[in-house]
């Protein structure tokens, strides 16, 4: 880091929240550029060979970034990948050209990966064979210290003095040739990951909170895939206008449908048919071509084919008997919506009410997230079913069955303790 980046990073760290204080005028920002150039896009096997060697060789932390092109293609795989370490500079690879990364995460497997928002890119990442066994995720850090902007552009800026150009997070990435200032700015990306890096663990190493952040990255480094949605036909947006089990029928026969089309012609299903249409089609279960044709999101603009594919989903649909239809709602696995508890159970709805305010009171000593805290459904959970003796004992081992981390146990058991022991009015 440069000494105008330290005077900067220093200056912001010792405001609240990482901003200048009210009655100073901030500095103008300079506009950062990449230091080395924008390096060439890494598009075959001789290349890449080159880049793992140079990686492999390099020293301390690797910045890690990848872009995806969500809501333009099926799915969420990486079209680019970002790196920058010292020694070796920076790269940029396609992973369309070189689908097997496995090699560049064996090269830098020992070093510790900095990410921005980690969990978004890891399972990207993971497809084409770079797992991390260490990790700094700089938004999550932001989080625990208390930013109240943890935006990659806006910790850099607030942190670091420089503003990054942010045009692009939103275009198509699997656009192929990439224009030149898509690939400056997913260089610039990478730029100062490394550096914002620092002055976190600085930040929160002078909270007392880094022994905090390094569980919860290690807890991100560690956790196994998530597996594949139950029903994901359930999260169509609108989804709760539907009250009948043939209303949903419709919609999963829709959806199934849209979802086969979309990844067969490898892009988002929102292309292919709008969340709107499904439950505008299930809600009226049309019973012809014609009586689709009228509905919203299956307007003039739709062929006959295409028309004839949606109305013999509906008729799929309306063709199942009773006792193929699906049922209301998904299968509940936990407490009951917490709207709910004050009739079902009187004493819960009282324990958690305490429970949030405990929560969101200590979240703001701390200058936190509560959600950064302790996780919404784990204090749910706990109070849904609290332990027979409320204890401290008790409590932490139940915090620790859902997941928590030892920082939050130790920090949140106390609140819980006598959360619990409310009684309904």
């Amino acid at each position: 880091m440069t000494d105008a980046q330290e005077t900067a990073a220093d200056s912001s760290l010792r405001t609240t929240g990482g901003g200048p204080p009210d009655d100073v005028e901030p500095a103008p920002t300079p506009l950062l550029e990449p230091r080395d150039g924008i390096p060439p896009v890494i598009a075959d096997d001789a290349s890449l060979a080159e880049v793992i060697a140079a990686f492999a060789a390099g020293s301390g932390p690797v910045a890690v970034d990848a872009e995806r092109a969500s809501g333009y293609r099926y799915g969420q795989r990486a079209y680019l990948v970002q790196l920058r370490r010292e020694g070796a500079g920076s790269a940029l690879i396609d992973p369309v050209a070189c689908p097997d990364l496995s090699g560049l995460g064996e090269a830098v497997a020992g070093a510790e990966w900095v990410l921005h928002a980690a969990t978004q890119d890891l399972p990207c990442l993971r497809e084409i064979g770079m797992i991390p066994t260490s990790l700094f995720d700089t938004e999550l850090a932001g989080r625990l210290a208390g930013f109240p902007r943890v935006g990659l552009g806006a910790m850099v800026e607030s942190v670091l003095g420089f503003v990054l150009e942010k045009g692009h997070s939103a275009v198509d990435w699997s656009t192929r040739p990439l224009p030149e200032p898509w690939l400056r700015y997913a260089a610039l990306d990478v730029e100062l990951l490394v550096d914002l890096r620092d002055a976190l663990e600085k930040e929160l190493d002078r909270q007392g909170k880094l022994d905090w952040a390094r569980q919860e990255f290690d807890a991100i480094a560690q956790a196994e895939p998530a597996p594949p949605r139950k029903d994901p036909w359930r999260r169509t947006s609108g989804m709760h206008k539907v009250r009948r089990r043939r209303q949903m029928a419709v919609v999963r026969e829709l959806w199934e449908t849209r979802d086969r089309i979309a990844q067969r012609r490898d892009i988002s299903p929102g292309k292919v048919l709008g969340d709107a249409a499904i439950v505008e089609a299930a809600l009226a279960v049309p019973a012809n071509l014609h009586a689709l044709a009228a509905l919203n999101g299956f307007g003039h603009r739709m062929g006959r084919r295409q028309l004839e594919q949606w109305q013999a989903a509906v008729d799929r649909a309306k063709a199942l008997p009773d006792t193929e239809l699906p049922q209301p709602g998904q299968p509940v696995t936990g407490p009951p919506p917490p709207r709910a508890w004050a009739d079902k159970d009187p004493a819960a709805a009282a324990r958690l009410s305490a429970a949030r305010a405990a929560v969101s009171a200590l979240a703001e000593r701390l200058n936190m997230p509560q959600e950064n805290l302790i996780t919404p459904d784990t204090v749910r959970r706990v109070c849904w079913e609290p332990p027979k003796t409320p204890d401290a004992e008790s409590v932490g081992a139940a915090l620790t069955a859902c997941g928590a981390r030892p920082w939050q146990v130790e920090l949140v058991t106390p609140a819980l303790v006598t959360a619990l022991s409310v009684k309904a009015v």
